[in-house]
């Protein structure tokens, strides 16, 4: 808590302050519980691979990761509009901490299973298709309109630095303590979470209630199940109706699909091809398999902050046509993807990682802000939650294909065909753009 308040430490009058304690008590509550469960995610994968060394395995907890979440996050934007999301916060972080505790008192007495893991795993993944839309949505209830760029931009960061921080120490909980152990940190930063949540103290926010009259007085369907299809249904059709919108929705699924599927076997591919390869890099040496499957989620982290950096300092000066920005995006990951089914060492595979997660923004920020630029304000948020959607389920459906087809084929070869199937979906949103790009200009 303290880390964030130094950001928002210039907040001068007293209703300034209200709101900077506000974000700093989400942020920091956030925070903690997204490094907790990070921490526990690596660590069950870890678990998984080392002892399967199973792509069949890989895709199941892929599926179980993902399908859940890219069900019910198609639900919770709708519901964070409709309900208290406080509560759509911290209801998800309890439930996920009581199965966590089961989860570690099975693996303490060795009834863990793969079923079970599976289980919580896919568990799990519901309670953030419920709780992600409510923080996103929680953000501008607490904070003054003119300053979300700089709240979004240092939850940004905060995120970015997890990404390094929870592969790091997973690879030292890994080494030192059992899984069971492991599983009590996302316990402990989940009830810590949970206690910075509650403490917020916000007025309910208007909009849609459960009478069915909206904040501007029309009426509208009373049923529950009956205004969420409609909502979906709207969203889905103002969606569609935009060739670029839905390219980019598209162009994303895909990408999960043929890419990103892929890329979540990259910690087999470390376990199979280096796991008896030691790297000394002089400041660091990569001895065991948990810290070479860190050094992977560093690499690609470290380049993904980068990249990012540099997204919003020259790319945002620099770019002006976002779709087409996307496809290179897209083209580049492509290249770097096919890279690493083709690197000969250790080293040579994490220069190709770093590279891969510092082309990753050139893809998503453009996408990001070419879909707030052209959708509708009243819209943003379902064009939103069908890109979430859409991606999510990309990768689970991916994994079902190359999680099986890797325990057949050599796992070097599904990433060559990933990239090399990535590079045409560039190509092809540069294209949309080219045929399309009259029309954004002819609105402006």
């Amino acid at each position: 808590m303290y880390l964030v308040n130094i950001i928002f430490a210039n907040a001068g009058s007293s209703k300034e302050g209200v709101w900077t304690r506000r974000v700093t008590l989400l942020l920091t509550g956030q925070t903690l519980s997204l490094l907790g469960s990070s921490v526990v995610q690596y660590a069950i994968f870890w678990h998984l691979v080392m002892r399967s060394d199973s792509g069949s395995v890989m895709a199941m907890a892929m599926i179980a990761t993902c399908m859940p979440q890219a069900v019910v996050s198609m639900f919770g934007g709708v519901w964070a509009d409709r309900w208290n999301r406080k509560i759509l916060i911290i209801f998800p972080d309890a439930v996920i901490a009581g199965l966590t505790v089961l989860l570690s008192a099975a693996f303490a007495v060795g009834w863990a299973n793969l079923p079970l893991i599976m289980l919580v795993l896919a568990m799990r993944s519901a309670g953030g298709g419920v709780q992600m839309p409510a923080v996103q949505s929680f953000i501008p209830q607490i904070t003054p309109e003119s300053k979300l760029m700089r709240v979004n931009s240092v939850n940004g960061t905060l995120q970015s630095a997890n990404q390094i921080a929870a592969p790091a120490l997973a690879a030292v909980l890994v080494n030192v303590l059992p899984l069971w152990a492991i599983l009590l940190v996302d316990v402990t930063t989940a009830i810590i979470g949970i206690g910075f949540t509650a403490s917020i103290r916000v007025p309910e926010s208007a909009g849609v209630q459960e009478t069915g009259e909206t904040s501007d007085g029309k009426i509208v369907e009373s049923g529950i199940a009956a205004r969420i299809i409609r909502d979906l249904r709207e969203g889905f059709a103002y969606a569609w109706e935009s060739r670029r919108i839905r390219s980019v929705i598209l162009g994303n699924a895909l990408v999960c699909f043929i890419n990103v599927a892929p890329m979540n076997l990259t910690l087999l591919l470390i376990n199979r091809e280096y796991r008896h390869d030691d790297l000394n890099l002089g400041f660091a040496v990569f001895s065991s398999t948990s810290d070479k499957l860190a050094a992977n989620e560093l690499a690609w982290s470290i380049g993904m902050i980068i990249g990012g950096l540099l997204m919003s300092s020259i790319g945002a000066k620099r770019i002006r046509d976002c779709l087409r920005a996307v496809s290179v995006g897209f083209v580049l990951i492509g290249i770097t993807t096919t890279g690493l089914g083709l690197a000969p060492t250790l080293l040579a595979f994490l220069i190709v990682d770093f590279l891969t997660g510092l082309a990753t923004p050139l893809a998503a920020s453009p996408a990001f802000t070419m879909l707030q630029q052209e959708s509708a304000e009243d819209m943003q948020g379902r064009v939103f939650g069908l890109l979430n959607a859409f991606s999510t389920f990309g990768t689970p459906l991916g994994m079902m294909v190359f999680g099986p087809l890797s325990d057949m084929i050599d796992v070097r070869l599904i990433f060559i065909i990933g990239g090399a199937l990535t590079i045409p979906l560039g190509c092809w949103l540069g294209y949309v753009d080219s045929v399309t790009r009259h029309t954004v200009l002819s609105k402006r």
